[in-house]
């Protein structure tokens, strides 16, 4: 096989595309851009929703489809035509989740359909991540005001509450729901329904381009990540990764703040190195 062929890049963006500082460095965008320019096919995937995604999809100039909350949502942003899985959680199941994390007396819950957002508790900061603004939410009373099956449903426990509510979440609700968590700082649980990760709509996007597995590069860091790396013919953990993704990754490369995507894709793809800017 050789690198020249048609590979599809499916990046994570927090901890992996994306610096601490939430932006994507000019090394990391121009090597993109460059694979592009040789025919690849470039995918974000993320746990993030799509009005706190779009914003680096159009930086990097990407006309493809998207992987959003974790799998749950799989769309083409400036493809109508493009079918569009969207698979929520019960209404049920998000009420019965909520009351658990009232009685734990986490930090805040959040619900989500599609890009309506419901926060239980107002929080300043958790804007400023999702890089929007306090009119597209509704604020207070979650468990009144969420009335339709949601896409996911967001818990920021206390850092000592973690483990006991991932605990509860496998106990009573495994069969119905997944959860992962987010990277540091947040440690954000993200809840969506059972059987959907990044894998799943990698997969989809995989088969619309016609892109055999082997062929699947897909870098990630944390957990969220673990099914995407695993089915990817090519699966690359981040220098930062949590040890159970480098475990079953196939490949692994530098940091996050060390642009280890470029590092890899350049290698690996063997990109005309004279046109990409350090």
């Amino acid at each position: 096989m050789t690198k020249k062929q048609k590979h599809l890049i499916a990046v994570d963006l927090d901890g992996t595309l994306l610096k601490d500082n939430k932006t994507i460095s000019s090394r990391n965008k121009n090597t993109l851009l460059q694979a592009m320019n040789d025919g690849h096919i470039v995918v974000i995937a993320t746990g993030r929703p799509h009005r706190a995604s779009i914003n680096y999809y159009h930086e990097l100039g990407l006309k493809t489809p998207m992987v959003n909350f974790n799998g749950a949502l799989v769309h083409h942003p400036l493809d109508a035509s493009w079918k569009t899985l969207h698979t929520t959680m019960p209404i049920k199941t998000a009420h019965k989740i909520i009351d658990a994390s009232y009685e734990l007396q986490v930090k805040n819950i959040l619900a989500e359909v599609q890009d309506e957002v419901y926060m239980d508790v107002f929080n300043e900061e958790i804007l400023e991540v999702f890089q929007d603004n306090e009119e597209r939410y509704i604020i207070g009373d979650i468990k009144s005001k969420l009335s339709e099956d949601p896409t996911s449903v967001l818990i920021h426990p206390r850092e000592d509450h973690i483990k006991e509510l991932r605990s509860h979440l496998d106990d009573y609700h495994a069969e119905i729901i997944e959860h992962r968590k987010w990277g540091a700082p947040w440690n954000i649980i993200e809840i969506i329904r059972k059987g959907m990760n990044k894998a799943v709509g990698l997969q989809n996007i995989a088969k619309h381009y016609d892109i055999p597995k082997d062929r699947i590069i897909a870098f990630g860091d944390e957990d969220n990540d673990l099914e995407m790396i695993d089915y990817a013919g090519v699966g690359v953990s981040m220098g930062n990764a949590i040890d159970s993704l480098v475990s079953i990754s196939k490949h692994q490369t530098v940091s996050n703040e060390d642009d280890g995507i470029s590092i890899f894709l350049e290698e690996y793809l063997q990109l005309s190195k004279n046109v990409i800017q350090s």
